[in-house]
């Protein structure tokens, strides 16, 4: 198994639609998930998980996206969409060579695993949807993520200072997760605010009717108060999706202070979705699902 912590060995990567695209592996085998990050994240965020995900027996690749962490990174807005975040990922797995694979997202990624499942949903073996931001979250999004987009793009000099202030913080100073959030600090303001002027200017995931379509197996995984990512989200989801349940996380943290729960929960998932043919003839719908109130 590969560690990449603080990137401290070569990150590979490969060329979509002319741009770099920098990604991970770690473990092998022929059970394969692609892990993809949030908004402004990178692809260190879900390292414990891809390690832990290793350990069980998967092939786990992570990603950087466009604009995000090692990938290029353009200052053009319209280089930047959910739709265009999904052809990323389905190019990693053709460079990959992977014919199908599970997907984990969360929050952007989230939303970004709904739309690859649209788009290739022969590639899609099943969907781990963390976190999703969805109808429910709009007006808190935009009160939440306003500020920030109007510092990126209009508080330039600020910006790049705290940005050259984050660098001169030597990756591996802070706890690990700690370093993460220096991560998306340590970047240069414009193209991050490309990244958001692109996202705020086009659709976020696939509609209603169009995620009602969307046959692959679905762990989704919520929390309540939290008004980015409602868990009035994650429950639509369940309802929407025919193959889907919902497990509540404790808070928005407990997969970073406390993963052995959540990281189970995903892990169980994961193999069960391998367990395959069964799926092809037979997947009723998942029991027990916890609602929101």
């Amino acid at each position: 198994m590969r560690r990449i912590a603080g990137y401290r060995v070569p990150v590979p990567t490969f060329r979509f639609e002319g741009r770099r695209i920098a990604y991970s592996e770690f473990g092998s085998g022929s059970q394969a998930v692609v892990l993809i990050h949030g908004l402004l994240l990178s692809q260190r965020m879900h390292e414990p998980l891809a390690a832990a995900l290793a350990v069980r027996g998967h092939r786990v690749v992570t990603i950087d996206l466009l604009g995000h962490g090692r990938s290029e990174r353009p200052t053009e807005p319209w280089c930047y969409s959910v739709p265009i975040f999904a052809g990323q990922v389905v190019g990693l797995l053709d460079r990959l060579a992977l014919d199908v694979a599970a997907i984990l997202g969360t929050s952007l990624g989230a939303n970004i695993t709904l739309e690859v499942c649209r788009i290739a949903p022969e590639r899609v073996r099943g969907m781990v949807i963390e976190m999703p931001v969805l109808d429910h979250a709009l007006i808190a999004s935009v009160i939440a993520f306003t500020p920030l987009a109007l510092m990126l793009t209009f508080g330039g000099p600020v910006a790049r200072l705290a940005a050259a202030a984050a660098r001169a913080v030597p990756q591996g100073a802070l706890p690990f997760w700690g370093d993460v959030l220096l991560d998306t600090a340590r970047q240069e303001p414009k193209p991050s605010s490309a990244v958001m002027q692109g996202l705020f200017s086009g659709r976020i995931a696939p509609n209603s009717l169009q995620r009602r379509e969307l046959k692959a197996p679905t762990l989704v995984i919520g929390h309540r108060r939290d008004p980015v990512h409602p868990l009035t989200d994650a429950g639509m989801i369940v309802d929407e999706l025919p193959d889907a349940r919902l497990v509540e996380a404790h808070s928005i943290m407990e997969r970073v202070v406390s993963p052995r729960r959540l990281t189970g929960e995903i892990g169980a998932f994961l193999d069960a979705c391998w367990k395959t043919d069964q799926r092809q003839t037979r997947r009723p719908r998942a029991v027990g699902a916890t609602r929101p109130a």
